[in-house]
């Protein structure tokens, strides 16, 4: 099916806002409800986008985007990457890598954080994943954000890594490769504690920064850094 031939999954309100034609949902667990309602629509390549790392105090904020072959379902136990093992989320990641019809990964460094605020430096995070992506989406699901950037067509699910199989496929490559960069900087500066709490706010964190200061990949504008 062209583009031109998909129904616009989208109108026009009094106020010139674009509203989803897409029925009001209530979801509970993982699943692909939300896709299929999209391929109903017409659309056949769906990426689901997430990130990690917006609350960290240090390192990158990290976006993927994940179009599943949804005719091949997803991998068992695959679910919002926060309520999964570290081992769990390993073994899901390397099976969505052969699984998936494509899937791209999204950084932006904490200096540019500082630069553009977290807001924005997340939603540019997912569109660089986008842009990454071998296979062009023509449909977007998005955990709880909505991309002006960009004109693909979109919806945004609140928590929608607990309900979307794609995004929560997202969360999960997102997730695994973050925590491998901070086990990485790790090495590179070991008085932090990297490969333990991934640049989040932990005590031992804040001891760190008050007994050694910042290193370059903190962010400067994070409440904490600064002493």
């Amino acid at each position: 099916m062209q583009n031109a031939e998909r129904p616009d999954p989208f109108i026009e309100d009094e106020t010139g806002s674009r509203v989803s034609l897409f029925q009001d949902l209530y979801v509970s667990g993982i699943g692909i409800v939300f896709e299929q309602q999209a391929r109903e629509a017409g659309f056949g390549l769906i990426a689901g986008l997430d990130e990690v790392g917006r609350g960290c105090l240090a390192g990158p904020v990290v976006a993927a985007a994940c179009i599943l072959d949804l005719d091949r379902g997803f991998p068992a136990g695959l679910d919002d990457s926060k309520k999964l093992t570290s081992d769990t989320r390993e073994e899901i990641a390397e099976e969505l890598k052969h699984t998936a019809i494509a899937y791209a990964i999204g950084q932006v460094e904490a200096d540019e954080i500082d630069r553009i605020n977290i807001l924005e430096a997340t939603k540019k995070a997912m569109l660089l994943a986008i842009a990454s992506l071998s296979v062009p989406p023509d449909f977007l699901l998005i955990d709880a954000l909505h991309l002006k950037q960009t004109s693909l067509p979109q919806r945004a699910i609140i928590k929608g890594d607990s309900v979307s199989a794609s995004i929560a496929a997202a969360s999960i490559l997102a997730k695994t490769y973050r925590d491998a960069r901070m086990v990485e900087y790790a090495v590179e500066y070991p008085q932090y504690g990297f490969d333990g709490h991934k640049g989040y706010g932990a005590v031992s964190h804040f001891e760190a920064l008050r007994e050694h200061g910042p290193c370059i990949l903190h962010r400067k504008s994070f409440r904490g850094v600064i002493q």
